[in-house]
């Protein structure tokens, strides 16, 4: 999984006076918790987390502080202005490579389902899975292919499991599923051979005129 580093800096002051101070100068009060020590206070800039947050990827984080401590991390929770949008405060988690950690990691699908094919629609009910496992072998995003998919059909999570983690969704969660269109009535045939042209029985006007025409001859 790709990492994305955030320099800050360790604070002392957690009070509302210097909680308003640091974002009337651009900074975001965080928390690191999940280690040995007690939860660890820092700040740093806002514009730092335009990768983490505005993005439909997702990432570890390895913060780096001004005395040389270093943690490696994930994003656990987030507070945004009502109004603003602005960044409040961003709580982190530590990591370690022998603790299985839990992310919401992207579905990206595969292909183009049968059924799509046929007219019908393919419906998400899930844009992101929620997995466990060691964040060094967790992926940037797991594949579904929907390509089998026809009208009427769905795609379970079992259907994505893998080694690398633990899905921690029931096993009848829907991914996605194909639906018919409101506006086009699909047949889906698929299980039958197309037959060639030459070989489609002619209708009886088209053997009556084969006859005549012989007949003239």
């Amino acid at each position: 999984m790709k990492s994305i580093t955030i320099n800050g800096s360790k604070r002392e002051s957690v009070g509302k006076k210097a909680t308003k101070a640091l974002r009337n100068a651009g900074q975001v009060p965080c928390v690191l918790y999940g280690g040995d020590a007690k939860p660890l206070h820092f700040a740093t800039e806002e514009i730092s987390f335009n990768k983490l947050v505005y993005t439909a990827d997702v990432h570890t984080v390895k913060i780096k502080f001004d005395d040389g401590d270093k943690f490696n991390a994930i994003l656990q929770d987030i507070q945004f202005h009502p109004v603003t949008d602005a960044i409040l405060h961003v709580d982190f988690y530590q990591i370690s490579e022998d603790k299985p950690i839990t992310m919401e990691i992207p579905i990206h699908t595969e292909g183009i389902a049968r059924g799509v094919k046929n007219g019908g629609v393919l419906r998400y009910n899930l844009r992101r899975l929620k997995v466990r496992g060691l964040a060094n072998e967790l992926p940037d995003y797991i594949t579904a292919d929907v390509t089998k998919l026809k009208i009427g059909q769905k795609l379970y999570v079992t259907e994505v499991a893998d080694e690398s983690f633990e899905i921690q969704h029931p096993d009848n969660t829907v991914i996605c599923q194909v639906r018919t269109s409101r506006n086009i009535v699909a047949i889906e045939d698929e299980d039958e051979d197309e037959v060639p042209a030459d070989e489609v029985p002619a209708t009886e006007a088209e053997e009556a005129a084969a006859v005549k025409e012989g007949g003239e001859n």
